[in-house]
């Protein structure tokens, strides 16, 4: 009895697994053309997702580089900016320093004087400072024809003052006239201001008697008998010196040795020549102050 139902369980598990083989065959074979029909369908449209999903991924990395790199960019302006800024204050502050050693230099040059330094804060229409104002007046102890100078030498004497400012005309306006010497012999001269020639960088020289030994590349300074200008103050250099058609005197041109286009501080000498010389022993300079 036992025996008879182990066997109708075999002969019904193996009719089991024949009819599991047949629906799996037939299945297959009935489902392999719809498989085949849809993926023709299926599988454009999951490429076209596919491609259109890498390209939103790829768009979103691009913006996000894009943003990135905009916002570096402009950080690196900024950078720029503000180098630049530093760059241009260093460059002020050296040609500043460079000009302040150059005044630091003419202060040593001519110790024998009282000085004070003065920025210039106003100028005369055109290109050259022939008349200008600096920020120390009499305040500062700044008097009338105080001299004053840079660049290496004479620039002008002062011809108002104000409490707190004071008007100068330079060497190279019009009717600017300095009695001058060379240096080397102490024969005089007269250095006459003349704004058209200084465009050609240079004044004239005049006055320089017959047997004068003045000549090419001596030093021209203040003479001693000005009455106005300190002695001993170097103007400029002598060229083209030759003899006048009088054959009585002789002139020519004079190189001076300030910057009279860019100046921007100054000495003030506060003593004036009245300081050093008496009213009664002051001498006569003709044409020159």
């Amino acid at each position: 009895m036992e025996s008879n139902r182990s066997k109708y369980i075999l002969i019904g598990l193996t009719a089991f697994c024949i009819l599991l083989i047949g629906i799996t065959s037939f299945n297959d074979g009935f489902l392999g053309p719809l498989r085949t029909t849809m993926g023709y369908f299926l599988i454009p449209v999951q490429s076209g997702v596919n491609r259109a999903g890498t390209s939103l991924y790829n768009s979103l990395l691009s913006y996000n580089s894009l943003k990135s790199a905009m916002d570096e960019n402009e950080a690196l302006r900024a950078q720029i900016d503000n180098l630049v800024q530093e760059n241009t204050r260093l460059q002020s502050q050296q040609f500043e320093l460079e000009r302040l050693r150059e005044l630091y230099q003419l202060d040593q040059n001519y110790q024998q004087y009282e000085k004070i330094g003065a920025r210039v804060i106003a100028k005369d229409s055109g290109d050259w400072f022939q008349v200008f104002r600096v920020n120390k007046g009499s305040a500062d102890g700044v008097r009338v024809d105080a001299n004053v100078i840079a660049g290496g030498g004479l620039v002008g004497i002062v011809t108002d003052v104000g409490a707190n400012y004071a008007t100068v005309r330079s060497i190279i306006d019009d009717v600017s006239r300095v009695s001058g010497m060379a240096q080397q012999s102490g024969d005089t001269c007269i250095v006459a201001g003349d704004l058209t020639l200084f465009s050609q960088g240079r004044l004239r020289i005049t006055n320089i008697r017959k047997d004068g030994d003045i000549k090419d590349g001596d030093r021209i300074v203040t003479s001693n008998i000005s009455s106005k200008f300190l002695p001993g103050l170097l103007i400029g250099y002598a060229t083209d010196i030759t003899a006048d058609d009088t054959r009585l005197t002789s002139s020519g041109y004079l190189v001076p040795v300030a910057q009279f286009g860019s100046l921007q501080e100054v000495l003030i000498i506060t003593q004036i020549k009245e300081d050093l010389i008496s009213g009664d022993g002051a001498a006569a300079e003709g044409a020159g102050q």
